[in-house]
């Protein structure tokens, strides 16, 4: 199982890089609009059949031709490997709609884990689980559902979330595999011209639009002989063996990224800024250190734990980085650690830290600080006044510092 790089599994561009395809996207755009604006019409007309139809061969064949129509392509492999016994498919995710196109070949029902319930999620062809909140009463509602007789299959996508289908798999959650002891792989693999099939953070009606504004999506589904569960394999083990068998069917590497770790790049990608140059000061040997190491998306992060290190030279560049993450705003990690709101060295190293102060001060020709009281209040009033005397010490340490090094009057600072 590889660590493949996270930017090679998600694509966070709709549009392509290339000059030549994004002039002939350019080109086709008009044609797009209008293909979009047709089938939003006939998606209605599809939406409204598939309603009325009970669910047989004949309604699956209607709606699969239709959906041609919309853009969106069927195409199957190893059609007779299909048990018809097996109750659970486990299919690799790779757009909002891969559960629609595998109920076009076969009855199924995929379960709707997260998001809106009621009239959109039947509306979007998902199965609303009537069960109490939480992973262990969904899979034991999930269990019940696999052991009636005469149900269809589950279609359940263990990765948990999307990826581009090109690069590899995101780690199967193994909750899946404890639902029944035998499941089919489905591998699934879609192709779409000129724009990606989705970007992180769409809506499922963003990629409805999408979909009917392409040329044409096509979803290549290919059967897997179904597979069991060895009596001394444990839920994990057996969902490492199944992601292994997706990834070499499609030719893509197994990895062990997770959904969270994905919502995670996402998060640091949408907080970063383009640096053009790293500033770092020559004593800053502890800051460089961490600047060089870090990945791009922590620069920004690093710069500005430079800027606080600065005003608090007195605070760990660890606890800086820390506060940052959380408030992503200078002043605030300041006012925070100032504050004592985050455990800070102030209070673990005591006087040696207010003696360094106190040298700083005298250096810098500042009036002396009170960093910590001569006696231990006898009462609650006398010690609260004690805590407030020692912020504002350093309140007004770190305000005459900012004022120094930018050269600034008492007057402007105000």
């Amino acid at each position: 199982m590889e660590n493949r790089g996270i930017e090679d599994m998600f694509d966070f561009r709709r549009f392509p890089k290339d000059a030549g395809v994004l002039l002939l996207l350019l080109i086709y755009f008009p044609v797009g609009i209008c293909l979009m604006l047709i089938r939003i019409f006939i998606g209605v007309h599809v939406f409204l059949v598939s309603c009325a139809l009970p669910e047989s061969f004949v309604r699956r064949f209607i709606v699969r031709v239709m959906c041609s129509v919309l853009g969106m392509h069927v195409r199957q492999k190893n059609p007779r490997s299909r048990d018809r016994n097996t109750k659970l498919y486990i299919c690799n995710h790779v757009t909002e709609f891969d559960h629609v196109i595998i109920n076009l070949l076969t009855p199924c029902h995929t379960p709707q884990l997260e998001g809106s319930t009621g009239f959109v999620c039947w509306a979007r062809g998902f199965m609303e689980i009537h069960s109490a909140p939480g992973q262990e009463a969904i899979g034991e509602s999930l269990q019940r559902y696999c052991s009636t007789e005469g149900t269809p299959p589950l279609l359940l996508f263990p990765e948990e979330d999307t990826t581009n289908g090109r690069a590899g798999l995101l780690k199967f959650s193994s909750w899946p595999f404890s639902l029944t002891d035998s499941i089919q792989p489905v591998a699934l693999r879609v192709t779409r011209p000129l724009i990606a099939l989705c970007t992180p953070e769409s809506s499922w009606l963003t990629e409805l639009l999408w979909t009917f504004f392409a040329p044409c999506t096509v979803y290549h589904v290919s059967w897997l002989p179904p597979v069991s569960r060895q009596d001394d394999e444990s839920k994990p083990e057996f969902a490492n063996k199944v992601q292994e068998l997706l990834a070499g069917e499609l030719g893509v590497v197994s990895t062990k990224i997770t959904k969270a770790d994905k919502a995670e790049h996402i998060k640091r990608k949408r907080h970063t800024v383009p640096q053009t140059s790293t500033n770092v000061r020559p004593g800053s040997i502890g800051l460089g250190f961490m600047v060089q190491s870090l990945g791009t998306d922590d620069h920004r992060i690093a710069k500005m734990a430079q800027q606080v290190k600065e005003v608090l030279p007195h605070i760990p560049l660890n606890v800086i980085a820390k506060d940052l993450a959380k408030t992503n705003c200078v002043d605030t990690t300041i006012t925070n650690l100032l504050e004592n709101k985050e455990e800070s060295p102030m209070e673990a190293t005591g006087t040696s830290t207010c003696g360094s102060m106190n040298s700083s001060y005298s250096a810098g020709s500042a009036p002396a600080i009170k960093p910590a009281a001569k006696s231990f209040g006898k009462s609650p009033v006398d010690r609260h006044l004690s805590l407030q005397e020692r912020k504002d010490a350093l309140y007004n340490f770190a305000r005459r510092r900012y004022i120094e090094k930018h050269g600034l009057d008492e007057e402007d600072s105000h």
